[in-house]
């Protein structure tokens, strides 16, 4: 955990760099709102299913996906999205070209367990806010024991979204991870190979976004560290 919050502060170091600073509205008027996050009492512990599941990635090319911010590496290896970390890169995310608001989302994730990552929900990039920094939810990716399945605050001065992260083993070191995410209005749901590890109420993030997978900033004597998804696929609630 020393190593990821070390990838954090590096990261925060690099992106003042790399971006111009900006004053954030919501994190000046709004600082209260930040304590409404809840997480819900007695939540569902099974993984929802059902139709109407559509692919977003249908292993031949990155149609409908853009990178923004960053210089990591993503490319196809065989049915799997492959990114790869650049040195002195800040975080670098491979973005859907669409909004989603309420939906499910399933992917199969592979990390390098020394790379921190991620996956972005409903997340924005404006050019008005630090020259188009992604910013917004994330689910947490990363070796166990550590965090996996939790929300964080990308760029949005909140740091944990998720009000405690109690340390896990539940995702699989070396291994493919089935992840599940639901988020419904305010509430947010995680699943890590069929385990609930969040179930949250957030008064303050954005209704819709785009989805963006996430790879992280390293230093410049590390790496280079890398994260697979595979079987990405999306089902908008209603």
């Amino acid at each position: 955990m020393i190593q990821i919050q070390r990838y954090r502060t590096l990261a925060l170091c690099l992106s003042t760099a790399w971006f111009s600073s900006a004053t954030d509205p919501l994190n000046a008027q709004d600082a209260d709102k930040q304590k409404v996050v809840v997480r819900n009492e007695n939540p569902a512990a099974e993984v929802p299913s059902g139709e109407g599941w559509k692919s977003l990635f249908d292993g031949k090319n990155l149609d409908g996906w853009q990178q923004k911010n960053g210089w990591a590496v993503y490319r196809i290896d065989g049915n799997s999205i492959h990114g790869t970390t650049s040195k002195n890169s800040p975080n670098s995310f491979l973005c859907t070209t669409k909004d989603y608001s309420d939906f499910e989302l399933k992917f199969e994730v592979k990390v390098h367990n020394a790379l921190n990552s991620g996956v972005q929900i409903r997340s924005k990039s404006i050019p008005e806010r630090d020259n188009g920094r992604v910013h917004g939810p994330q689910v947490e990716i990363e070796a166990s024991p550590g965090e996996s399945g939790y929300v964080y605050g990308e760029a949005t001065g909140r740091n944990w979204i998720s009000p405690t992260q109690p340390i896990h083993s539940v995702l699989k070191n070396d291994d493919w991870n089935q992840y599940h995410i639901r988020a419904k209005g305010k509430r947010i749901q995680t699943w890590i190979n069929g385990k609930l590890i969040e179930d949250i109420t957030d008064a303050q993030s954005h209704d819709s976004g785009f989805i963006g997978l996430q790879v992280h900033s390293i230093g410049a004597d590390q790496g280079p560290f890398d994260v697979r998804w595979r079987n990405i696929a999306i089902r908008e609630l209603q």
